[in-house]
């Protein structure tokens, strides 16, 4: 870890609901105490990324001076709305300083927790902190930190400057605060796990190789994606002058910051419709039944050198710890609300195939392997096969020298929603791993009776890995990949996966 002081702690407790005062760098934050839970909200980490700002990478939160109020949610990023019915998943909070965290702790002062940090998904251009409540970590001793980062144009956008990634440096500099502020919140900043899900996984399975980070965490946890999606500098450039070219400006940051957010909201939708005239997963996404997710990293040779898969296998992150997985069948968050697995046809399920550069044989292999599933409970299955299964193995595989753990599980329990249609999706761990079965949001993905105790299973389980790094089935290694299956009875299996041989040297960047 970083050899670095810590900054001593400065908590002053008090017995109201106002809960605890708590020091930082910047500047002091009283927070709110529930159940014996303080929780902080809208802390800064960074400045307001505005005006010429808006396309640069993070600068320190400025100080403030006296007490700040930290009780209510902090803004969040510019971003589409998102339509029904997932739109409760993804309430947003208007202003500028959208670049803060929320922190849950139970004993704020020198208690010396293991830390984690929560990076949420969202296909990079959607997604923040609000719906994420921390506080059973903090119940069982953990910190718990929820971060917001930049999206779409403002955290991705590449031109022909020397700059990219800004999302992704949002990301570490939220890191940078939580090493140097934790303690006070009673975290340890020497035990810190960086976990996310879909591009949130995705971003960690890419800060585990990005020089800057390094030494910011021990320990990653990856739902539903490793890191593997991420842009040449000439598609990554492509995309960025697509953008500009659609708001009739220069291609400068500087041009693209004079646009505005609503018109850069517009651009950025419009070439996602083009895009999607040309489907092309391995450069931009889109195919039967899946948006086109426009916006990624980029290999730009100095935040991030290589492709991530690369790089680890090379040897990047090989002393952080690693658990990671995704959903049985994640493809059906898209298709199922959206009326549309019962539409896909046996043509638009051999297109995807097409599209993915499978070879001829892996629809024989697929229906073999799922004799009773509909061309659209395929394509689901297929979907989820690209961007998270295959990807997880493939990041699993390349640490198999790795002296630090690297330990897989699959998310199996079916939810009942939509008479049972929508099955292990996407996004359905969520609830399970923060055990928020109560959250009336969460009910809609899971049901009115999840079962508790495969919450109490898989929470509890990141809880230990977050303190000790162990989990309760062995790591994994290509010989018997041991993958623990979390359902109502979850299982130790060896290699579940069915069609992994099917995609042996098929591209996945």
């Amino acid at each position: 870890m970083r050899d670095r002081h810590h900054p001593p702690s400065g908590t002053d407790q008090d017995s109201s609901s106002e809960g605890a005062v708590v020091t930082t760098r910047a500047g002091r934050v009283r927070g709110r105490n529930e159940n014996g839970v303080h929780r902080f909200l809208g802390i800064p980490y960074a400045a307001a990324p505005s005006g010429p700002n808006r396309f640069l990478p993070p600068n320190p939160a400025p100080p403030w001076a006296g007490v700040r109020d930290a009780g209510a949610d902090g803004p969040t990023p510019p971003q589409l709305p998102t339509p029904p019915p997932l739109d409760a998943f993804l309430p947003t909070v208007a202003g500028a300083d959208y670049l803060n965290v929320n922190v849950w702790t139970s004993q704020p002062g020198d208690a010396r927790q293991p830390v984690m940090v929560w990076i949420p998904g969202g296909g990079f251009d959607t997604g923040n902190n609000v719906i994420y409540d921390g506080s059973r970590f903090a119940r069982d001793g953990v910190v718990l930190v929820a971060i917001n980062y930049r999206l779409g144009a403002e955290g991705f956008l590449v031109l022909d400057d020397d700059i990219a990634n800004v999302g992704l440096l949002d990301q570490i500099a939220a890191l940078e605060w939580v090493h140097d502020n934790i303690a006070a919140f009673g975290g340890d900043p020497d035990n810190v796990t960086v976990f996310g899900q879909s591009s949130g996984a995705m971003s960690v399975g890419t800060l585990l190789t990005m020089p800057n980070a390094r030494g910011l965490f021990r320990r990653a946890i990856m739902q539903s994606g490793a890191g593997n999606l991420c842009y040449s500098l000439d598609t990554g450039r492509e995309i960025g002058h697509r953008v500009a070219d659609m708001l009739g400006v220069a291609p400068t940051r500087e041009a693209v910051a004079e646009a505005g957010v609503d018109r850069l909201l517009a651009a950025q939708l419009s070439v996602a419709g083009d895009l999607a005239r040309t489907p092309d997963p391995q450069r931009w996404g889109a195919e039967p039944g899946a948006r086109v997710n426009m916006w990624r990293p980029t290999v730009d040779g100095v935040t991030l050198p290589r492709v991530p898969l690369e790089a680890i296998a090379s040897g990047a992150g090989s002393d952080v710890d690693v658990l990671i997985g995704q959903n049985a069948e994640e493809g059906r968050l898209s298709l199922v609300p959206f009326a549309g697995l019962d539409s896909v046809t046996d043509a638009a399920f051999l297109d995807a195939l097409r599209l993915y550069r499978l070879p001829d044989s892996a629809a024989t292999d697929y229906r073999t392997a799922y004799p009773d599933a509909t061309p659209g409970e395929l394509l689901a299955i297929l979907q989820g096969d690209w961007f998270y299964r295959i990807p997880a193995i493939r990041l699993a595989e390349a640490r198999v020298d790795a002296a630090a753990r690297t330990h897989m599980y699959e998310f199996t329990w079916r939810s009942p929603q939509f008479d049972g249609h929508l099955g292990a999706c996407h996004f359905l761990e969520i609830p399970f791993v923060f055990d928020l079965l109560d959250d009336p949001v969460m009910r809609w993905v899971t049901g009115p009776n999840p079962p508790q105790p495969l919450a109490d299973h898989m929470h509890s389980t990141w809880v230990r890995f977050a303190a000790t790094g162990e989990v309760p089935w062995p790591r994994y290694e290509p010989a018997r990949r041991t993958t623990m299956c979390f359902d109502a009875d979850p299982v130790v299996r060896d290699d579940p996966s069915p069609i992994r041989a099917t995609w042996a040297g098929v591209d996945l960047t």
